[in-house]
């Protein structure tokens, strides 16, 4: 990520993290009590479900941002941060409960591995668990925002037949001016 997404790691970014875009994308969805996060970057999102599920999984492929969350939840016994990449997970078949990736797909540089990391969390999800994911709405600010940066914007209108192939069934979408969230479980 470029030196702009420093801002990620922000009170504020945390603030409307907490307030309002992880309550509007998880809605009353449970994750259960041995969740998966794809792609913490900052941490922001860590720090809400570190905070209100038993056990947190958060899998980060940049070196740096998951040593930085490494050394900031050491004394965090139910967060776990793994550098790992999202598209070829080590985790046995059916081990989380649930699973999140929020406002990072679109860092993933392909549609191709977009869907290959949907298919590994559902390779990893067991039968009927949720996927929360979240992202912006492409617009030309963000990917200003993004210079020197990979964005590859997920289209929300194609999310549907994309989790499907996944693996995925009982697919939600909901978008709002400035982003998406989809909630998708496990066949």
């Amino acid at each position: 990520m470029n030196k702009a997404h420093e801002r990620c790691g922000s009170d504020e970014w945390r603030q409307a993290i907490r307030d309002v875009i992880l309550p509007w994308a998880l809605g009353e969805t449970d994750l259960g009590d041995d969740v998966l996060e794809v792609g913490p970057g900052y941490g922001a999102t860590t720090d809400v479900l570190g905070e209100s599920v038993p056990r947190l999984t958060s899998v980060e492929i940049d070196d740096e941002l998951a040593l930085m969350l490494t050394d900031r939840f050491a004394d965090v016994p139910t967060v776990q941060i793994v550098r790992g990449d999202a598209t070829a997970l080590s985790y046995d078949d059916d081990r989380f409960t649930g699973a999140a990736c929020f406002t990072m797909l679109h860092h993933v540089p392909t549609v191709e591995l977009q869907d290959r990391l949907f298919a590994e969390v559902a390779r990893v999800l067991r039968p009927g668990a949720a996927l929360v994911a979240s992202d912006s709405m492409a617009s030309e600010e963000l990917e200003a925002h993004h210079e020197g940066d990979t964005y590859n914007p997920v289209d929300p209108s194609t999310l549907p037949a994309r989790l499907s192939a996944a693996g995925f069934e009982r697919i939600e979408v909901r978008t709002n001016p400035l982003g998406w969230a989809a909630i998708a479980r496990v066949r």
